[in-house]
């Protein structure tokens, strides 16, 4: 057992299913899940990891521990496209021939990504302009202009995933369509064991960030709640996170989730309220962020792109309800109280 959910290793968390962290480079995450499911012909994979030197042999230490191999594995189910899902996958299908299955909604967004060819994230950039913070997107273009980028990580996956029941020997899987963080999102129900591998749409102690990915911003946090309530309609599972400790409740954090989210709409609302007509980027100074209510100021260049999108998100599903109101002028909008 490892003593912290991020530390390496393989940790056992039903039969036949293995929760193996492996770690990430210079993120507040520390380290991404992903789920080692035996079965008869070998190992099946939720989630692929982050592809970097060390990956590898941090994987196969791993799998070690259980008498396994990373050759072993013949199919990898990656829940969205983001990097630390998606690159160590394409690296064991290049090493071993893995199967690589992908939402089918995913698909635009991973071929913008090979289009673009960096990692400079071009829709988040679009929408700090519209919430009235270009000096942020200066900012956030420069850093992410340095970042390595190798065309290799973003190869297409071997078949793209609908939702329903997952060929998986062993293991009775369904994949259900949870878009909002990105807009492929995929969960996958463990119906023999009670489990639901959730990625990142249900987090055990954070929330994840809204609508990041390349593509049209398309109300990505109405779809996110939206998503959300429907894990309420079928049976609890326990969760089984890509970012922390397993063990929660399904319906219990996603019924934590949408109360923090109806308190972050009725905050913002609040905001607008008292500040009168003002940008996204103006009310996303005025919160906190993170569970320590860390103040914006006080935050890195990428989390304040995020903490801005993040408002964005929170001030459209306002504006679609009803509760506050927009106007652009020269390409920024401007939010008020109705």
């Amino acid at each position: 057992m490892t003593a912290r959910w991020s530390d390496p290793g393989c940790v056992t968390v039903a039969e036949g299913v293995h929760r193996i962290p492996l770690q990430m480079p210079s993120d507040g995450l520390r380290a991404i899940n992903v789920y080692a499911l035996e079965t008869d012909s070998g190992i099946a994979l939720v989630d692929g990891g982050w592809r970097r030197p060390g990956t590898y042999d941090e994987f196969a230490l791993a799998l070690a521990a259980i008498g396994r191999q990373p050759a072993e594995v013949h199919d990898i189910y990656v829940t969205h496209v983001h990097r630390d899902h998606y690159t160590f996958a394409v690296e064991l299908r290049r090493r071993h021939g893995a199967r690589i299955h992908l939402g089918s909604a995913e698909r635009p967004g991973l071929l913008a990504v090979g289009a673009l060819g960096s990692n400079v994230p071009e829709s988040s950039l679009r929408e700090l302009l519209r919430a009235g913070a270009a000096d942020l997107a200066t900012a956030v273009r420069s850093d992410t202009l340095d970042e390595p980028f190798d065309p290799l990580d973003w190869e297409l996956p071997d078949s793209w995933m609908d939702a329903g029941p997952l060929a998986v020997p062993e293991h009775r899987l369904v994949a259900v369509h949870t878009p909002g963080h990105t807009k492929g999102h995929m969960v996958f129900h463990d119906l023999d064991r009670g489990l639901t591998f959730t990625g990142d749409h249900v987090l055990p102690t954070i929330t994840p960030s809204i609508g990041f990915e390349l593509g049209d911003w398309d109300l990505p946090l109405g779809r996110y709640l939206r998503s959300l309530e429907t894990m309420l309609d079928d049976r609890d599972r326990t969760v089984l996170p890509a970012h922390g400790e397993t063990g929660v409740g399904l319906h219990q954090r996603v019924r934590a989730l949408l109360a923090h989210h109806d308190r972050r709409l009725e905050a913002t609302r609040a905001v607008v309220s008292e500040a009168g007509p003002c940008t996204g980027a103006a009310v996303a100074r005025r919160l906190p962020w993170t569970r320590r209510d860390t103040p914006f100021a006080e935050l890195g260049t990428f989390d304040r792109m995020i903490a801005v999108c993040e408002t964005l998100a929170h001030l459209d599903v306002a504006v679609d309800r009803g509760t506050v109101n927009v106007v652009s002028r020269d390409g920024i909008d401007l939010f008020s109280v109705r």
